[in-house]
């Protein structure tokens, strides 16, 4: 098990600690809990020590013509200082992960996929890039920590950080004199930013980011309240709603993907899929009575027929309702209703629109 550079801070706040992708991660802090964390983000501002999050450089002339013949998304639509959502599939349009790419330059990306997944990405690239481009794991060489909520461009501007960027834009930045990359995204659906400082200065960045929070109302947060505000927005986790054997269509990420390259890893399966359809698909599920739905749950449709599966649950506090991910049948739609069986007792469920709480990233 690995451990985050500041895992003694998570120790003097008491976190509850758990395995995240083979890392000690915090859940929750023992004087707050989930629903305070959760509170902070939605009302003011939330600091998250998310440092398992893998980090990869590629390097070299070529660069960006070879991470889009790889990636689904298309890199020429953004520019130096612009970062993109993306995911990289095999050769079936399984998913091997989804990550956020940061273009420097044409010869220069930085690549920061999921902790569980980061040394797949490594060896897929590092081993198919071409002669003369160097792929680099940095996995324990940066820290990432993510400033979330209405007040996080006033946590920065008190620490002398410039907030003047637009969603999916980074710049480079200090505090004090920590070198850090400052990028305008999160996984929240609030206003927020992700604070990339190296490994070393790790522990001092941590210290002022929470001495600006605290001051703001702010509070450390966990991975529970990370999660609970990612699926009220939708947002897609790997290894629930995507995986080796959940594509990009099915799991309605199509707009990452850029169907019109001439070429990239997984396209003709990704693109048969979308002009011929698939039998199953993520749709968003609210309950209609206490029910919470959870992860491999079974749905059913009114005549008790198994549909598919609930990919991700929780209970949403802005809602006050369980809502849910579930791949299901294609055939269901918006507004229709489908089964669950919660601890014994079948709940109705509502197939409704993504998100459940209104984006505020812009």
């Amino acid at each position: 098990m690995k451990n985050s550079p500041i895992a003694a801070k998570h120790l003097e706040l008491n976190a509850k600690m758990a395995d995240f992708g083979g890392w000690l991660m915090p859940i929750e802090y023992q004087k707050t809990g989930v629903i305070e964390e959760y509170n902070s983000v939605r009302g003011q501002v939330g600091v998250f020590d998310v440092s398992h999050l893998g980090k990869i450089s590629v390097v070299g002339e070529g660069s960006l013509q070879f991470l889009n013949s790889a990636f689904t998304n298309d890199l020429n639509r953004i520019k130096p200082g612009q970062a993109q959502y993306t995911l990289i599939c095999n050769a079936s349009g399984g998913v091997i992960d989804d990550l956020i790419a940061y273009q420097n330059s044409a010869t220069d990306f930085f690549l920061v996929p999921n902790a569980a997944n980061a040394s797949a990405v490594f060896e897929v690239l590092n081993s198919t890039a071409p002669s003369g481009i160097t792929v680099s794991n940095l996995h324990e060489k940066f820290a990432v920590f993510a400033v979330q909520g209405p007040r996080s461009v006033e946590l920065l501007n008190a620490l002398g950080i410039d907030t003047g960027i637009d969603y999916m834009q980074f710049l480079k930045a200090q505090i004090g004199s920590s070198e850090l990359i400052v990028c305008r995204t999160g996984y929240t659906g609030e206003l927020g930013f992700e604070i990339i400082p190296t490994w070393q200065d790790a522990d001092k960045v941590w210290d002022q980011l929470m001495a600006a929070a605290l001051k703001l109302n702010g509070a450390a947060c966990g991975l529970g309240a990370r999660d609970v505000l990612r699926t009220e927005m939708g947002y897609p986790l790997h290894g629930h709603e995507l995986s080796l054997s959940i594509s990009p269509v099915e799991a309605a990420a199509s707009w990452a993907v850029g169907f019109d390259k001439q070429e990239f890893t997984g396209k003709a399966v990704l693109v048969d899929q979308k002009q011929n359809g698939t039998n199953l698909k993520l749709k968003a599920i609210l309950a209609t009575d206490r029910a919470i739905p959870r992860k491999d749950m079974q749905v059913k449709n009114q005549n008790g027929e198994v549909i598919g599966t609930v990919t991700s649950g929780t209970f949403s506090p802005a809602l006050r309702k369980g809502i849910g991910l579930a791949l299901i049948s294609s055939d269901i739609q918006k507004g229709d209703s489908v089964v669950i069986d919660v601890r014994g007792r079948d709940s109705i469920f509502e197939v409704v629109t993504l998100p459940f709480v209104p984006s505020k990233v812009r």
